[in-house]
């Protein structure tokens, strides 16, 4: 059996003092690089090669970039791939086409996989959805993703939480007319997407159910991906996703 992959997190915040343990629970070496900002007067190619040095350094296969959207995450991305790392990037994608473009070919020239963590695509009812629907051709999709705390990361509601359900109709129902949509913070928790039927719904999937491996479903996903396993959760797609949030935002602006 071959041996597991050591994992790098970076960044210092909530979401990667979570991921620690979570990766650590599944008998994966990890480690963290947690100061990941630009220095005074650094320019990209220092900062990339600083970047790249410590990736190096640390012996893991895998970073996963625990930090904030930002046009820093594509410079680490890139660090990450010329030392020789495949990358774990959490949504959502803020990235150009280009930016994409360049850095999925720069992946494919290494052969290493750049994996973005929409971790509810890993549901089964969410496969089921797509087995048994999948366009979505003449169905209507809607959702809701409430989230009982505050806003922590200056990311507006849409863009944060709603990353995820439009993941899900790009995944299972990319043909589908696009509802309403809605995603708030500070209102009760609800993490819901359904699909309607000549106005009557027909299937609904509450997003809390069987998720509570969903997180460890995505690693396994990801490292059976390092040998021959596709996967399908890419920049691409995660580029796609974000043109389906913007789409529906210029429709229905709030």
């Amino acid at each position: 059996m071959a041996e597991a992959p050591a994992y790098l997190i970076l960044g210092r915040g909530r979401w990667a003092q979570r991921m620690h343990p979570i990766i650590a629970g599944e008998s994966r070496r990890v480690s963290m690089i947690e100061e990941t900002r630009r220095r005074r007067a650094e320019n990209d190619s220092a900062y990339l090669s600083r970047l790249a040095d410590a990736m190096k350094s640390s012996g893991a296969q895998i970073a996963w970039l625990c930090v904030a959207p930002g046009p820093h995450v594509s410079l680490m991305i890139q660090a990450a791939l010329e030392a020789g790392l495949h990358v774990v990037v959490e949504k959502p994608w803020f990235g150009s086409p280009g930016d994409t473009q360049r850095l999925q070919s720069l992946a494919r020239d290494r052969h290493r996989l750049i994996a973005v963590h929409f971790e509810y695509l890993l549901l089964e009812s969410v496969a089921n959805w797509k087995k048994t629907f999948y366009p979505g051709a003449g169905l209507r999709f809607g959702g809701r993703f409430f989230q009982g705390r505050p806003d922590r990361s200056g990311i507006s509601a849409l863009d944060n939480l709603g990353c995820h359900l439009f993941s899900i109709y790009e995944y299972a129902v990319p043909s589908a007319e696009i509802g309403d949509v809605d995603c708030s913070y500070e209102r009760p928790d609800e993490r819901l997407v359904w699909l309607e039927k000549s106005g009557e719904r027909i299937s609904a999937i509450n997003l809390f159910q069987d998720s509570g491996n969903i997180i460890q479903n995505f690693m396994k996903k990801v490292e059976a991906a390092l040998t021959s396993a596709a996967f399908p959760f890419d920049l691409d797609f995660a580029l796609r996703v974000a043109n389906r949030l913007n789409e529906n935002r210029i429709r229905n602006p709030r």
